[in-house]
């Protein structure tokens, strides 16, 4: 893969100063020195979202939505118990509770859109959008969030969805779910950081089983090779195209050094580095990871160009030789997948319009309804 010199090239020395993920937060995500107070952001993120004045979190957005918003208000059942107004009597600001939660908890830490979506695509994948993964282990059973996988899945994800989880608990006792407050604080998130709207039908009950033993086989990894990837996705009911499109997450996602090493460490007996990264990053990646094996929670950004920005950037860098995991290279080399990451890396409605409709359907992926499950009192344990 050639990697002539470019204008994108000087912007490769400037990201990798930035490249570790557990350094510096306020420099890493672009925002200036001159950052606004904390109550000026908020009012600023507030607004996006509309939750000022006690609105409804995602009235703004909606005025300029392209979807029928009508449905949000009016019902929208979906065949499984679900409804986009399902709290409309029983808990009616449970979108303005999450929404503001997840305002506050996203200016304090920014690597939280990342960690909730990944903690969101490891609950649905497993068994369902159930919350099973909040789920804490016990002396009789290792929940599924102490799978090796899933010992990488941020503190602040699982942090976010508790404080909101007890501040609807205030208004509303016994009522949302675990599993609705992590769909709406994921959706809400990608939105905060810039991507695409979509709609999320309501009503999920909370699992009763979260086993450690389910993780394993039902979890994407990066080394996987694209065929694998394809049939997992594939038993789980996603085309090849839906595949792609959720894999773009990876434009604000960040990966652990131990995720990708070989790639620039030791790559293959003739030579130590994927000749298809671009050499610069390449040595980025060296020096970013240099102590990845004493330090295992060395992280870096998947996209070093716009890491905090949900954008099309992401399928971009894969042209580039800017693909952190192997599987990210794959997006772009397998015959499969090409076409797909090359429309969404020049075109980002395209994109956003396959990535909203990809969440739409994961979102809704064995869920529990009616007298399956439980309203949970606290996420991270069975009600007993």
């Amino acid at each position: 893969m050639g990697h002539g010199t470019r204008g994108w090239d000087k912007d490769i020395s400037n990201a990798i100063i930035g490249l570790k993920v557990r350094q510096c937060p306020y420099t890493l995500f672009g925002i200036p020195s001159g950052f606004p107070p904390l109550d000026a952001a908020r009012d600023v993120l507030s607004a996006s979202l509309g939750v000022l004045h006690g609105g409804n979190p995602l009235l703004a957005h909606f005025a300029t939505s392209k979807l029928p918003y009508f449905n949000i208000y009016f019902g929208n059942f979906d065949g499984r118990g679900l409804s986009s107004n399902y709290y409309a009597k029983s808990c009616p600001n449970v979108a303005t509770i999450v929404g503001s939660v997840v305002t506050d908890k996203q200016i304090r830490s920014p690597t939280t859109a990342a960690g909730t979506l990944r903690l969101f695509f490891h609950d649905c994948l497993v068994s369902g959008c159930d919350a099973s993964v909040l789920i804490s282990s016990t002396p009789f059973n290792r929940a599924e969030r102490d799978a090796d996988i899933n010992l990488s899945l941020p503190g602040d994800a699982f942090d976010v969805v508790v404080r909101a989880k007890t501040a609807v608990e205030l208004q509303c006792p016994g009522v949302v779910s675990c599993a609705d407050i992590l769909a709406l604080a994921a959706r809400d998130l990608v939105v905060m950081a810039g991507g695409p709207f979509y709609q999320l039908q309501l009503g999920r009950r909370d699992g009763v089983h979260s086993s450690v033993s389910s993780v394993e086989p039902n979890i994407p990894k990066p080394t996987m090779p694209m065929t694998q990837l394809i049939n997992l996705f594939a038993s789980k009911g996603f085309s090849v195209q839906e595949m792609v499109a959720l894999t773009g997450a990876h434009t604000i996602g960040f990966s652990h050094c131990k995720e990708f090493a070989y790639r620039v460490f030791n790559y293959s007996k003739s030579t130590s580095v994927d000749p298809t990264l671009n050499p610069r990053f390449a040595d980025a990646l060296k020096r970013a990871c240099a102590n990845y094996e004493t330090n295992p929670t060395t992280s870096v950004f998947n996209d070093v160009m716009t890491p905090s920005k949900f954008d099309n950037v992401y399928y971009q860098n894969l042209g580039r030789g800017l693909g952190v995991l192997a599987s990210d290279r794959g997006m772009i080399q397998d015959a499969r997948t090409r076409g797909y990451a090359e429309m969404y890396a020049t075109n980002q409605s395209a994109f956003f319009e396959a990535f909203g409709r990809a969440m739409e359907k994961l979102s809704v992926r064995e869920v529990k309804v009616g007298g399956v499950g439980e309203i949970r009192r606290r996420c991270d344990a069975f009600n007993g």
